[in-house]
């Protein structure tokens, strides 16, 4: 069923893609499906506040693996907006910075665990208050914790799909440990990841 109290808003999905899976690409499509957007713009981040980059993949590994894997879809695109930025990416900046470029409005798209952690991202009351949120539910996150402040100031849409229990964590232990991670993400990924040698050790980023 369509919910159109979002739709035409264009959609913004952020993350770090290390790497980019099947199920970043079914939120986004869910998202498209439910809300009626005119678009999803994948969003890498360029160096994430929060953390080091994992298995020495810089950001251009990253873009790329989202370019490729969204080529043939004409509703995706991907947008450098963080990766050419000089310091680290927030979201709240991103926001910032894209208002006024789309008339239609915008949302941002972002798991429940993630959104669950906003009391550490810049801002974070500012952040809830801009757009809207499209929260695709994460296994081990309850609903109501986005009933309570600060969340009761933010306008929340829960994606209509089963709970998301693969992630980018689990596909680079899985290539590390010689595992089928073939079958969880986009085939143009698979090929890049061997192509390039990625997670194949545990190093620090450089980006």
């Amino acid at each position: 069923m369509l919910n159109l109290s979002l739709s035409g808003r264009i959609g913004l999905f952020g993350g770090t893609f290390n790497p980019l899976h099947n199920a970043h690409l079914l939120v986004a499509e869910k998202a498209l499906a439910q809300f009626g957007l005119k678009e999803v713009i994948f969003i890498p981040c360029g160096i994430p506040p929060h953390k080091e980059v994992a298995d020495g993949v810089t950001k251009e590994h990253r873009y790329e693996m989202v370019r490729r894997a969204i080529a043939g879809h004409p509703r995706f695109s991907v947008a450098r907006i963080e990766i050419d930025r000089d310091g680290p990416s927030y979201t709240i900046d991103t926001i910032r910075a894209l208002t006024g470029k789309y008339p239609e409005g915008m949302c941002f798209i972002v798991g429940a665990d993630l959104l669950s952690q906003i009391d550490t991202w810049k801002e974070p009351e500012a952040l809830l208050a801009s757009v809207p949120f499209i929260v695709a539910p994460r296994d081990g996150i309850p609903r109501d914790i986005f009933a309570a402040p600060p969340f009761d100031r933010a306008e929340i849409h829960f994606l209509a799909m089963d709970e998301v229990d693969l992630s980018s964590t689990w596909v680079r232990e899985a290539v590390r440990n010689g595992q089928d991670y073939v079958s969880h993400v986009p085939p143009v990924v698979a090929d890049y990841i061997r192509e390039h040698g990625l997670y194949r050790k545990l190093t620090p980023a450089i980006t």
